[in-house]
């Protein structure tokens, strides 16, 4: 499967697209991620579905556009990735820092969203790693976000279970990302958006919260059991706020349970949009 480019907002932005016939189906990585972390997605089980995976600004092999990007504007480039793509309903899914996006485009546009996915969704409580929350402060930011070989390493350590085999390609994948000229900034610039040193920002928080409280849509909140980024405690206190919703927790996952239980995700997944 080729990836392309479009232009949207005057961004070069690379995605991917399954070509499927059924619902259209938007993937949204986190932080420093890339579409590459929805490679499981896009396997045979879901080909009913019309699967769209997008580098965000700043990510991955996409331009970089207008820094600095907060959950707001990221959710109103990526309607205008949607409306370029002719897509007028879609079913939202997000991981981590592309959770919290995904409530920001319920936000804005709720008409047009089907079912959301949030699995280890950013933005649903204050707590944060220490390492993003220092990084928040300047100079030291920058000291400790610096792109190596090291960088590449802590970032696998962090995201994923100790059980999970991480393959060459994958490794390839997050070095290209951490290490791409101008990542840095971006990663940062983006980071100081979305948290402070006490934390996600309270204010983000909030905005989720009542996010969750109004959302009608069939709603799957997914969380690993060992995510060491995000306690998987906030996608059970979302859970309580948004009445109807339903809570699947991970056993053996980390904070990227599309790639590490591909086979339970991609069942959720399945299941959700069937209901939705």
């Amino acid at each position: 499967m080729t990836d392309s480019m479009i232009l949207v907002d005057g961004i070069q932005v690379r995605y991917r697209d399954s070509g499927g016939t059924g619902p259209a189906v938007l993937l949204l990585h986190g932080i420093g991620g890339s579409l590459e972390l929805w490679a499981q997605q896009f396997v045979a089980a879901n080909q009913n579905l019309r699967l769209i995976a997008l580098d965000l600004p700043g990510h991955g092999l996409s331009d970089f556009g207008a820094q600095p990007y907060a959950p707001k504007s990221f959710a109103s480039f990526v309607w205008q990735f949607a409306n370029a793509l002719g897509l007028e309903q879609v079913h939202l899914v997000g991981n981590s820092m592309g959770g919290a996006i995904c409530l920001q485009m319920l936000v804005q546009q709720s008409a047009r969203v089907k079912t959301v996915l949030l699995a280890a969704a950013a933005t649903l409580g204050r707590d944060g790693p220490l390492p993003f929350r220092l990084m928040t402060l300047p100079v030291l930011g920058e000291m400790l976000s610096r792109g190596n070989a090291m960088a590449v390493t802590q970032q696998l350590k962090a995201i994923f279970h100790p059980e999970f085999v991480v393959s060459e390609d994958l490794r390839k994948t997050v070095e290209r990302n951490v290490m791409r000229p101008g990542a840095q900034a971006a990663f940062l610039a983006t980071l100081r958006q979305m948290s402070d040193l006490g934390g996600q920002r309270a204010d983000l928080v909030r905005e989720a919260q009542a996010a969750l409280r109004s959302v009608t849509q069939a709603l799957l909140i997914l969380h690993g059991r060992q995510d060491s980024v995000i306690p998987f405690a906030h996608s059970e206190n979302a859970h309580q706020l948004a009445v109807g919703s339903r809570l699947l927790l991970v056993d053996h996952c980390g904070h990227t349970p599309q790639l590490e239980q591909p086979a339970v995700f991609n069942a959720a997944l399945q299941e959700l949009i069937a209901r939705g």
